[in-house]
């Protein structure tokens, strides 16, 4: 069963700032205000490495900017069908992402440090994940699928929506940052289950 709704946010980087400690519950985030139309959207993007040295895995990676669908949408937050001609990411089988290089882990704070140099306000900002129910905002801004069967998140794995946060460089590509968690599996089926049977 996907995540209960997926989509992209495009918009203009207003600032970020991470979580301070023991503020914003269990798991750590950076949060990002975009201006949108509609208003000012709070994203954020799980940088959490769950109190373990490599509980977070990350990709800090240039891609052109027509490989990515969606870039080419107005400002304003996006339905997607979880499909490869949508728009849609699928950080195992959109080939821009998935043949780019390997997972760098670490903490929730190297994790922040890698993506941070991206986010210089006044850039265009494309966020996907899932949106806030209600208010403005996206979360689940990280890998959607490949969580251990019979885990809490396990019910939401699916192909075709991954969380991701890009933002457009001056020279017109694409800077793009994605996010899991080490419990989250890289080989996955055609309903985004691992297709080894791990403890949750």
């Amino acid at each position: 069963m996907p995540l209960d709704r997926y989509g992209v946010l495009v918009g203009t980087l207003r600032g970020h700032a991470p979580d301070r400690p023991g503020e914003e519950g269990p798991y750590f985030h950076v949060n990002l205000r975009v201006r949108a139309p509609g208003g000012t959207y709070r994203c954020v993007v799980d940088v959490d490495s769950k109190h373990s040295d490599t509980g977070v895995e990350w990709k800090l990676l240039t891609v052109a900017r027509d490989a990515i669908f969606s870039a080419a949408r107005e400002p304003g937050f996006h339905d997607l069908e979880r499909s490869p001609r949508s728009g849609a990411i699928d950080l195992y089988r959109l080939p821009a992402i998935a043949s780019a290089g390997g997972w760098r882990s670490g903490s929730q704070v190297e994790a922040t440090a890698a993506l941070e140099p991206m986010l210089e306000p006044g850039r265009r900002i494309l966020v996907f994940g899932e949106p806030f129910r209600p208010g403005l905002g996206m979360h689940s801004v990280h890998q959607n699928q490949g969580d251990p069967h019979g885990s809490r998140w396990a019910d939401e794995n699916a192909i075709w929506q991954d969380g991701a946060t890009m933002t457009l460089r001056p020279d017109g590509d694409l800077d793009v940052f994605v996010s899991r968690f080490s419990s989250q599996s890289g080989d996955t089926d055609e309903h985004g289950r691992p297709r080894r049977v791990t403890p949750a």
